[in-house]
């Protein structure tokens, strides 16, 4: 990684730019300099076309300023983050200001202005490194260390905004007055601006509609999610085909091989892959990914592309690393599915959102009892809880740009609701057998089962995204014998 030079600071300004500690170069010399100012070309560019979801985030901000009306809202995108030294983890815009703006530029800021009835709505960007100070070339978050960024007149022609400089921000919300919301936690400047002129409930107020928001998704974000289940299962079917490797190495293999689809396809992995081989499989969300992949176990494969405008998949399947199941592996397995099977018959418009839940833990109750791992019956079972000590977690959440979407939403609003078309949610019965559970069979112990596909709630019932894998455990088998050949 190249070393770059740094610029001196507003208050050295009459110092001598000066260089990185420990860096090669004694300084730049006033003929280096003026040299640098001069001989680039013109890349300005013009007649862009609006980005796709340009008519969709118009759309949400319109819905957040009928809102809130008469009060300035600040949604930043946030700043990157140090991951060691000055090297930065790869930014993320948060959900909110790319919801609100389709823009995932780091230091971006969304400023709705009261104005009349409703609001003006200004972007506030980095612009293109200044060539007159040297700064696209001296700091370190110059255009020729990281790369061109978008003129402000070019993010105006792109996100349907008038697009202002960020620097400038801070200083005009310390100075603003009336009433503020802003999203918190993303940027530190923009919210030490802030810190006399808002409050932690009307911060959360705001959090929440926007969280809220999410629940039900437009047609834009509809075929994101699409496109993303379509490369997540293409992931799988990459996993599927170097089982082998994985063998010979570890879950990091699986881990690497889905990370290339994701990074091909889409933007990135919308979560941490869980790639749990043998009894890792029981730890709900090992991301570890450093154990041994062994033929005869099962691994549990978790993972989601998420797409260049950020909608994630989240699908588990759980498939026999020689390409069958045991006896036992397929008892469990098959229950498994069942359980998923109900859930999912349980999502349609109008059924109140836990009755997938319902659904699935019933059937996974019915099976406990009846293999004598839990007196029954299975009423007394679900009552009391005792099928939680194997299967653990809800049987599902709502999915969207994060794979948890729509988290801050209130809970009348989101898991006391009734399902309408348009919410996306997951479907994920599993049961887990300890490798040190001393209370079901030794043949059950180190066993973990999850499955999980992405369910559209549609006008007269549901669609399953993540349709393109198969669940069933004959049709899993026959499908891995198919991809290896």
């Amino acid at each position: 990684m190249a070393e770059e030079l740094t610029p001196e600071t507003p208050d050295e300004a009459e110092e001598p730019i000066k260089q990185r500690k420990n860096g090669l170069y004694p300084g730049v010399s006033d003929e280096l300099a003026e040299n640098m100012k001069s001989g680039w070309a013109d890349t300005e560019l013009t007649g862009l076309a609006p980005i796709p979801q340009a008519a969709e985030t118009a759309a949400r901000r319109a819905a957040l300023s009928a809102r809130f009306p008469g009060e300035r809202l600040v949604i930043p995108a946030g700043n990157l983050k140090t991951r060691s030294n000055d090297t930065e983890y790869a930014f993320r815009a948060s959900t909110e200001y790319a919801y609100l703006t389709g823009d995932q530029t780091h230091d971006g800021v969304l400023v709705l202005e009261p104005a009349g009835d409703g609001h003006e709505a200004t972007i506030y960007l980095l612009p293109r490194s200044d060539r007159e100070n040297g700064e696209f070339w001296l700091d370190g978050m110059g255009e020729l260390w990281v790369g061109r960024r978008h003129s402000l007149t070019e993010a105006e022609q792109l996100l349907g905004l008038p697009a202002k400089d960020v620097r400038e921000l801070a200083a005009a919300l310390t100075e603003a007055t009336g009433p503020v919301r802003a999203v918190r936690g993303h940027d530190a400047g923009i919210q030490a601006a802030l810190t006399d002129k808002v409050t932690a409930e009307r911060d959360e107020e705001l959090r929440v509609f926007l969280s809220e928001a999410r629940l039900v998704k437009d047609a834009f974000e509809i075929a994101e999610l699409e496109k993303a289940c379509a490369s997540t299962a293409r992931g799988f079917e990459d996993v599927v085909k170097v089982l082998d490797k994985a063998e010979a190495t570890s879950e990091r293999y699986i881990e690497g091989t889905f990370f290339l689809r994701a990074r091909v396809e889409g933007n990135d992995v919308g979560y941490g892959s869980i790639c749990a081989a043998g009894p890792h499989a029981c730890t709900l969300h090992w991301v570890r990914n450093d154990g041994a992949v062994r033929s005869g176990d099962l691994l549990l494969l978790d993972a989601g592309v998420e797409t260049t405008e950020l909608y994630t998949a989240d699908v588990t399947r759980t498939l026999p690393i020689n390409g069958r199941y045991t006896d036992v592996q397929r008892k469990i397995y098959d229950a498994v599915y069942e359980a998923q099977e109900a859930g999912i018959a349980a999502v349609k418009p109008g059924a109140a959102y836990r009755d997938f839940h319902d659904a699935a833990q019933r059937v996974l109750a019915e099976k406990l009892v009846e293999w004598g791992l839990v007196e029954g019956p299975a009423e007394r079972v679900l009552e009391l809880g005792l099928q939680r000590r194997w299967t653990l977690h809800g049987t599902g959440h709502m999915l969207g740009m994060d794979v948890h979407d729509c988290a801050a939403a209130r809970t009348e609003a989101y898991v006391d609701t009734t399902l309408a078309p348009g919410m996306c949610l997951t479907v994920e019965p599993g049961l887990y057998f300890q490798a040190d559970d001393l209370t079901v069979p030794e043949e059950y112990r180190g066993i973990g089962v999850r499955i999980e596909d992405d369910i559209l709630v549609t006008e007269d019932g549901n669609r399953n995204l993540s349709d393109q894998l198969p669940r069933r455990s004959d049709e899993v088998e026959a499908w891995m014998a198919a991809l290896k050949g």
